[in-house]
């Protein structure tokens, strides 16, 4: 069994498959519109950069290159293997496997916060919202990119699979915490139709996975975003 913070929120798709989703990591993407968006917002060269829930340390090699310092913080135990065997090469790339909601970090350590498509997924992540005010500095931003389930085929296809999930109450979270939102209209790109099968099969229940599959001719589809954010 694999070693598992305590108070982590399973992410089926990359805990079960990691292997599958290195290539939607992959394919998400590729014109780079969500790093520009936070970067126009808060850069973050020469800064401390924080990656919460960084899995297999896909996005960390990337921060590396402009942040002095790079932190990943990943609470599944053979994730944090994988991602510090990525960054082995990158000295100023360091990964903790611990959740969101206790932090390894002291007060006020960082200068830019990011979590992509884990954990802060609104209602019942206060106690990580909590840890990011602890430890990020004043002047600096915490950033987490979600997908927009109220918008094009993939929320569509989503709201199938998680019938639970309000848009609509996750949003009212979002506004009472006080942090900003912008739409991303980000796509996904694959090499080969496999693949965009593939990934589509751990993102959905599987008869929505066939009809996303039936939907989507060729090797690219939308996936609409939204980037959140708070400065401090």
């Amino acid at each position: 069994m694999p070693r598992i913070a305590k108070g982590a929120i399973p992410s089926p798709n990359i805990w079960n498959t990691p292997q599958l989703y290195e290539l939607e990591n992959r394919a998400v993407d590729p014109d780079g519109a969500a790093e520009a968006a936070m970067r126009a917002i808060r850069p973050w060269d020469g800064a401390t950069v924080l990656d919460i829930g960084c899995g297999t340390g896909y996005h960390l090699p990337g921060l590396s290159a402009a942040a002095a310092r790079v932190i990943g913080v990943e609470p599944h135990g053979d994730l944090v293997t994988l991602a510090r065997r990525r960054c082995a090469g990158l000295p100023n790339v360091e990964v903790h496997a611990a959740a969101a909601q206790d932090l390894p970090l002291p007060d006020m350590s960082v200068d830019v916060a990011v979590a992509r498509w884990a954990y802060f997924f609104g209602p019942g992540s206060e106690p990580g919202l909590r840890e990011l005010s602890r430890v990020v500095r004043r002047g600096g931003a915490a950033f987490v990119v979600d997908l927009d389930a109220g918008r094009g085929a993939f929320g569509r296809w989503f709201s199938r699979t998680v019938p639970t999930y309000s848009a609509r109450e996750v949003e009212a979270f979002w506004t009472r915490q006080g942090w900003q939102r912008q739409e991303l209209d980000l796509r996904m790109v694959f090499e080969r139709r496999a693949d965009l099968e593939a990934v589509l099969r751990i993102e959905f229940a599987p008869d929505v996975a066939r009809q996303a599959i039936a939907e989507t001719p060729g090797l690219e589809l939308d996936y609409p975003n939204v980037l959140r954010w708070r400065l401090f």
